[in-house]
């Protein structure tokens, strides 16, 4: 072995040779399509029309393949097809690393053909045209911060943007393949240990604040749709929406103090205290968010104790048990704080491999799936007491209050 195949081999571990950064980020976008298929069906059996909610385009007779069943056909035909290029890919490099660095365009070509599938309507393998260019133009919009109004699919906007700051840390990944492949140099490969400061030591944490920026904004043109509207008891000042802002506000401080942490070699005990009381305000706060106003549950409000629901919950439960809620509220709360990992010293080397922070990105990316559940649940059973039309609204009869009170 050379030179030069060594110091390939130390900058590559072996879950890098056998995972490398694109089929990683493919993974857990065609995950995410799978785990949409589940919440669609799921909700589904619950009674909860998911499409009506976000406005999406309905089924014209009941010949056609419901909304999740197309979800689940096309997550089975990606999941294909990064299957067959994975393989290939094995079949190659044969677990070596100088190959792995050589044929990175394998993983690349995947990414592009994963893309060009999702984008353009195949009628046999996934959702209809419509569908296919109503959500494409909800991405456009949501891509620069626009909002829906809610007759044409506001809440759909929301979920999405949502989603996409849970994908923050992947979309920077995406780019640093797409840097180190066309912008590496000689040596550049995509398929090398990621260089997280490929493009300079601003573009990473800039991309990683757009999701949150994109909500942030979005809380804004509600509070001024609001501020613009007749002045009535239920909707108030907007102020909900200027303290929802704040939230997806909190995020920046994080990335702008962890870029400036690593940027210091040498260390900085101040910018390491200032990260740590960033986070944890960001973490707390949008755990107390997710309780209180997501799912409008009681747990930290003076009804949590009420006699008519579980405590710290609320009367109307549509997606399981009530012990099923608290475990998810714990869960919430767990998964929100995994950059605790960095306080110990010793997590703190363990959270740097890539095999480490893949774990990470994935267990945000399930605590996301589990939040929307709930936060479509939530969503339903307001629009139930605010008594949308039988257009919008279906399958009501099982809303007559907490479902499960009876069998615990």
């Amino acid at each position: 072995m050379d030179g030069g195949e060594a110091a390939v081999n130390l900058a590559l571990d072996s879950f890098s040779v056998a995972f490398p950064l694109p089929y990683r980020i493919a993974f857990i976008v065609i995950l995410a399509i799978w785990g949409w298929g589940v919440n669609l069906h799921f909700l589904h059996r619950r009674h909860i029309d998911v499409p009506a909610l976000i406005r999406y385009p309905g089924r014209s007779n009941s010949s056609q393949a419901t909304h999740h069943h197309s979800t689940y056909r096309l997550a089975s035909f990606l999941s294909l097809t990064s299957a067959l290029s994975i393989v290939t890919f094995w079949l190659f490099t044969r677990s070596d690393a100088r190959r792995v660095i050589d044929y990175d365009w394998m993983p690349m070509t995947n990414l592009l053909v994963l893309a060009a599938l999702f984008a353009i309507p195949l009628r046999s393998l996934s959702v209809s045209h419509t569908g296919r260019s109503r959500l494409l133009w909800t991405l456009r919009r949501v891509s620069i911060g626009g909002l829906a109004e809610a007759k044409d699919g506001k809440f759909g906007d929301i979920l999405l943007a949502d989603v996409l700051t849970s994908y923050a840390k992947i979309l920077a990944d995406l780019f640093v393949c797409l840097c180190m492949f066309f912008f590496g140099g000689r040596d550049g490969s995509a398929t090398a240990r990621p260089d997280r400061g490929c493009g300079g030591a601003v573009l990473v944490p800039l991309i990683m604040m757009v999701p949150s920026a994109i909500r942030l904004r979005q809380c804004l043109i509600e509070y001024g749709r609001v501020r613009r509207a007749p002045y009535s008891q239920s909707a108030g000042w907007g102020g909900q929406h200027l303290a929802n802002a704040a939230k997806y506000a909190t995020a920046f401080p994080v990335i702008v103090l962890a870029a400036l942490l690593r940027s210091r070699k040498e260390g900085s005990p101040g910018l390491y205290k200032a990260w740590v009381a960033a986070c944890l305000l960001n973490s707390l706060y949008s755990f107390y968010w997710d309780v209180t106003k997501d799912w409008d549950l009681t747990l930290f409000s003076d009804k949590r104790d009420s006699h008519d629901h579980s405590y710290g919950l609320r009367r109307t439960l549509l997606v399981h048990k009530p012990g099923v809620y608290y475990v998810v509220i714990a869960l919430d709360l767990v998964l929100r704080c995994t950059w605790m990992i960095k306080l110990n010293s010793r997590m703190d080397r363990i959270s740097d491999f890539e095999s480490s922070i893949f774990l990470i990105q994935f267990l945000e990316v399930f605590r996301r799936w589990v939040w929307i559940f709930f936060r479509v649940e939530t969503e339903w059973i307001r629009n139930a007491s605010t008594g949308l039309g039988m257009d919008d609204m279906v399958l009501l009869g099982d809303l007559g209050g907490n479902k499960y009170e009876d069998e615990v």
